[in-house]
C-alpha cells in the first residue's frame, strides 16, 4: 500500500476561515484512506520540522491542498517551505543547479482553490493571458522539481468566493482522485 502525505496549506484570516479548503482536505483523506496510508499536516496549526522531514521520507506521494491568495500560496505555507525544505535532507548541493533533489522516487499533486473564474485562463484576452493553472503556478512546480519530485495531474476549482458550489466541487474532486489514483 502506498503512502500519501497531504498538506493543508490554508492560512486563516478574519473573513476567511478555510471551511472549503478543510472540506476538500477531509474529502481527499476519506477518498484515499481505504487504499492508501495517509499522514497529514495542517500548516496553520503548526508543525515540527523534523516530523515533517519524516513525513516526506515516508511518503510516496505528497498532495498540497491550498488556496491561492494573490496568485501564490498563503504566507504560512511559504514559510513551511522555507523551514522544512532543508539542504542535505530534501535536497543537496550539486554542480548542476536544480538537480540535487533527494525525493526523486516521489510524486506530488497540487490541489488549489481560486477566486479567479476558470474562463480567465482560457483565452489571450483573459486575465491570465491564455496561461493555464499549471503555467500560472510554474514556480510551485519548479519548487517541487528542485526536490526531485515528479508531478501528478493538478486539480483546481474556481470562482470559490462568488459561486461556492460545494457539492459540485466535491464531485469534481472525486472524479479527479478516481482518475489520478484509480480509487
Amino acid at each position: 500500500m502506498k503512502n500519501i502525505f497531504i498538506i493543508n496549506g490554508h492560512e486563516s484570516y478574519p473573513k476567511n476561515d478555510g471551511r472549503l479548503n478543510q472540506t476538500i482536505f477531509e474529502a481527499m483523506i476519506n477518498k484515499l484512506q481505504p487504499n492508501y496510508n495517509i499522514r497529514t499536516t495542517t500548516v496553520d496549526k503548526g508543525y515540527l520540522v523534523e516530523e515533517e522531514h519524516d513525513k516526506f521520507a515516508w511518503a510516496d506521494i505528497v498532495i498540497y491542498q491550498t488556496p491561492i491568495y494573490w496568485f501564490n500560496v498563503p504566507g504560512k505555507l511559504k514559510t513551511y517551505f522555507d523551514e522544512v525544505y532543508t539542504r542535505d535532507v530534501l535536497f543537496k548541493k550539486v554542480e548542476q543547479y536544480g538537480t540535487g533533489g533527494l525525493l526523486t522516487e516521489k510524486k506530488y499533486m497540487l490541489s488549489t482553490t481560486w477566486g479567479a473564474p476558470l474562463n480567465e485562463f482560457a483565452t489571450e484576452e483573459g486575465f491570465f493571458q491564455g496561461r493555464d493553472v499549471d503555467e500560472t503556478l510554474f514556480h510551485l512546480h519548479r519548487t517541487q522539481a528542485f526536490l526531485g519530485m515528479k508531478p501528478l495531474k493538478s486539480f483546481s476549482i474556481h470562482s470559490v468566493m462568488k459561486h461556492p458550489n460545494i457539492p459540485l466541487f466535491l464531485e469534481q474532486l472525486d472524479a479527479h482522485l478516481e482518475e489520478v489514483f484509480d480509487c
